[in-house]
């Protein structure tokens, strides 16, 4: 049932939501993952089509989830999709998961990475001490004002796309070439492409693009969300492929593979060998700014998800409630305090990785539930159709579950800690289920 508490009139704009979908997408892994992908990949040419590839993988998903957006225009995302194509408890398995993980956990790694590029600028200062301060002053933001934070996202997601344009500018002009080749030459630069490595180092660029369908979880909030929701997805995911094969571009061309291995400050250390180490140090404090705004997306959208389950199941009944401006206040608490653990306890690959995996899991499962919409509800009204259906979702579906099986076989520790919070899920979900069916029986008596 959903709440009864008066929830303000203001609607989120196709600019709001563009401005979401970029801020959410390009924030962490753009920042932080290269240094982990040239570990396995040498081939300039194979490290450019990972991020192409993976901007391909979430355009393709981004076509699939505005049709589903606009047939089913509620707030809650792969929640609400997977509980109506599939069953109620794969539903609230995806729901559990974005809840604990999906946002939590990248709100977590866009914050450490804020603490590790500010010392980087700052030796003296606190990386945990600086990501819990900034984590819980953007969620006192957002838990007071919807028309404030929308406001405030626009605004910092502006400036971050402005800052990466002239960086890339910047770049272009100054660099000085590596030796790597960004064209194929040879056979050996394909056999990169296709291998495990290659694979696996997808699972990074996937999370880097992963905010592509965030604002699938603010449907109910989104002005006329059957017309704009498509247009939100699909532009804000295209301006960030231009942006993601630009930047890493640029790390690549002006800065040797040896100095990026390992390295989770891959754009200081970019800008540090482009600039010298003043305006190294510079950019490095400009882009701990800038994950502020990845962080305030997350913070924004996340919680809409546990409303949207306390509305279906009484057992989170209380995390449905909203405040008067219509704010999901305590579920935005709920996020903040898992946010705060991920912080305090888990090292930056490990929560990278296994985010990585079970989001990706149920964006597949979501994709493949287009095709059995299909067939279950052909008379649902579909205002907008998917581009090039069914080539478009079968690509996504391909390259996905291709990235899936080697991750699963080369990182089976973070899959199966994936594995392990499904099924604390699914122990949660029956004790619910069992909960509420002996509360029934003890009112009938």
């Amino acid at each position: 049932m959903p709440s009864e508490t008066p929830v303000a009139s203001y609607k989120i704009s196709v600019l709001t939501g563009i401005a979401i979908v970029v801020a959410s997408m390009v924030g962490t892994g753009v920042f932080t993952s290269l240094g982990f992908q040239v570990l396995g990949i040498q081939s300039g040419f194979a490290l450019l089509m990972l991020w192409a590839v993976g901007g391909v993988i979430a355009l393709c998903g981004a076509l699939c989830y505005g049709e589903l957006a606009a047939a089913m225009p509620r707030s809650g995302g792969e929640y609400h999709y997977l509980s109506q194509i599939y069953h109620p408890v794969l539903g609230f398995l995806s729901g559990w998961v974005s809840a604990t993980v999906g946002f939590a956990a990248p709100t977590a790694l866009a914050a450490m990475a804020l603490g590790k590029y500010t010392q980087s600028v700052w030796p003296s200062v606190s990386p945990t001490a600086l990501s819990i301060g900034v984590v819980v002053a953007l969620t006192l933001v957002h838990a007071l004002s919807r028309r404030v934070g929308s406001r405030l996202q626009v605004v910092i997601t502006s400036v971050k796309v402005l800052v990466l344009l002239a960086f890339i500018g910047a770049g272009l002009v100054v660099a000085t070439p590596q030796s790597l080749v960004f064209l194929p030459h040879s056979s050996s630069d394909w056999h990169q492409v296709l291998s495990p490595a290659f694979a696996v180092s997808l699972i990074y660029v996937s999370y880097a693009y992963s905010g592509w369908n965030a604002a699938v979880y603010l449907t109910g909030e989104v002005r006329d969300p059957q017309r704009n929701l498509p247009r939100i997805l699909l532009i804000g995911t295209a301006i960030v492929l231009c942006l993601y094969v630009s930047l890493n571009f640029v790390f690549l061309y002006s800065t040797p593979i040896s100095q990026l291995a390992g390295q989770v400050e891959v754009g200081f250390v970019a800008a540090t060998n482009l600039f010298g180490i003043g305006v190294g140090r510079l950019m490095g404090g400009v882009i701990a700014v800038l994950l502020v705004s990845t962080i305030s997306s997350m913070i924004f959208a996340g919680p809409r998800i546990v409303q949207v389950m306390g509305e279906d199941l009484a057992p989170l009944r209380p995390l449905a409630k909203r405040s008067q401006q219509g704010i999901p206040v305590r579920a935005m608490l709920l996020q903040l305090a898992l946010t705060l653990l991920f912080v305090v306890s888990a090292t930056f690959e490990a929560v990278l990785v296994y985010a990585g995996f079970i989001l990706s899991l149920f964006t597949f499962l979501t994709v493949l539930g287009l095709f059995v919409l299909r067939f279950k509800r052909p008379e649902l009204l579909r205002p907008y159709r998917t581009w090039g259906y069914p080539i478009t979702p079968l690509l996504f579906l391909g390259l996905n579950g291709w990235t899936l099986w080697f991750l699963a076989h080369d990182k089976p520790l973070e899959t199966c800690y994936g594995l392990l919070t499904l099924a604390v899920g699914l122990v949660i979900y029956f004790l619910g289920q069992w909960a509420a069916h002996r509360f029934a029986q003890l009112g009938r008596t």
